[in-house]
């Protein structure tokens, strides 16, 4: 007997849930955009202009894989922007303050960023203070920490001048003479790669998108719930130490007093890149989308002479435009 088996019917809301859809529409605005801001400046699309939004987007990129995983659960991370400076305040303190080799400060600030995300995930979980509370306090005692520690001042890197190629130096050119890509460009890529399998290839990943699209159901199926939240914010002060030694490294200096803002951005990016606010639906492909969106945009005003308060102005609309858009697709698939 012939037994065949209909190929499944795409629907309307099967077509808006998927991921590519998602992914599609992020890598629509970029292209627009890119076209847009081509024909307004022929400045725009020159080499330095295109290595500049790479180096733009390579510390705003990795703090959004971090807090993709987050808002995956339906939580939030407020503070990775000051842990970000807290953890480039610590390099320069191991390196300098204490006089350690270069992958001191490297370690001493990815591990920073780690303690106060798993900070973050314990007061969440056990404490059960909610993500918008917790990560708030944190983010204003992070910044705090890094102005005490620093004593007010900027830290550099005069002393540990290998602590600079880490971000600027560019292995690229190495390879492609006249290609001066920096380091920061291929470590933004090699922590995408690596967020993308812990997100799709590990059972972190799989509790992230459970925690996210039901948590009560998952705690009820006997997972541990309070732990997998924890390692999850654990994880995203992870990128945001990673983030702080390549902003560190970018400028030679850990700078105490700034920060502040950049959860902003990264936050924009992921929304834009199709993670949903509400949990449970996210890529990383889409994130690193949404980032260059977001780099490209600044860049591209700033290059259009567009005042500086337009532009947050704008780049709020955007956000804002966004959000809205993910609220209208999932009434689309209730």
């Amino acid at each position: 007997m012939d037994v065949s088996i209909a190929p499944k019917k795409m629907t309307t809301r099967s077509v808006l849930r998927s991921d590519a859809t998602r992914k599609f529409l992020a890598f629509g605005a970029l292209i627009v955009l890119l076209v847009y801001f081509s024909l307004a400046s022929p400045h725009f699309m020159t080499f330095n202009n295109v290595v500049g939004i790479l180096l733009q987007t390579s510390v705003n990129g990795v703090l959004a894989l971090g807090v993709t995983f987050v808002i995956i659960t339906g939580g939030i991370d407020l503070s990775i922007g000051t842990v970000m400076t807290f953890s480039s305040v610590i390099s320069a303190i191991v390196c300098i303050n204490w006089g350690l080799p270069v992958w001191a400060g490297v370690l001493g600030g990815m591990g920073a960023g780690a303690l106060a995300g798993f900070v973050n995930g314990t007061i969440i979980s056990r404490m059960k203070v909610p993500p918008f509370i917790t990560t708030l306090g944190i983010m204003y005692i992070a910044k705090g920490l890094s102005l005490v520690l620093s004593e007010l001042r900027p830290i550099y890197f005069n002393a540990a001048p290998g602590f600079r190629n880490i971000a600027m130096g560019s292995l690229v050119e190495k390879i492609i003479p006249g290609a001066e890509i920096p380091n920061a460009v291929l470590i933004m890529f090699g922590a995408a790669i690596f967020a993308a399998f812990l997100l799709n290839r590990t059972i972190l990943g799989r509790y992230t998108f459970a925690l996210g699209s039901n948590e009560e159901a998952t705690r009820l199926s006997g997972v541990n719930v309070n732990f997998w939240k924890t390692m999850v914010y654990t994880v995203c002060g992870l990128f945001s130490g990673i983030a702080g030694v390549l902003m560190a490294s970018r400028l030679n200096s850990a700078q105490p007093a700034l920060g502040q803002g950049y959860e902003l951005d990264a936050i924009a990016a992921v929304v834009i890149g199709g993670t949903s606010l509400s949990g449970g639906e996210g890529t990383i492909l889409g994130t690193i989308i949404g980032a260059f969106v977001m780099s490209v945009l600044v860049n591209g005003l700033r290059i259009m002479s567009i005042e500086q308060e337009w532009q947050i102005v704008i780049t709020g609309g955007i956000l804002v435009a966004a959000v809205y858009m993910d609220v209208i697709r999932r009434r689309a698939i209730a």
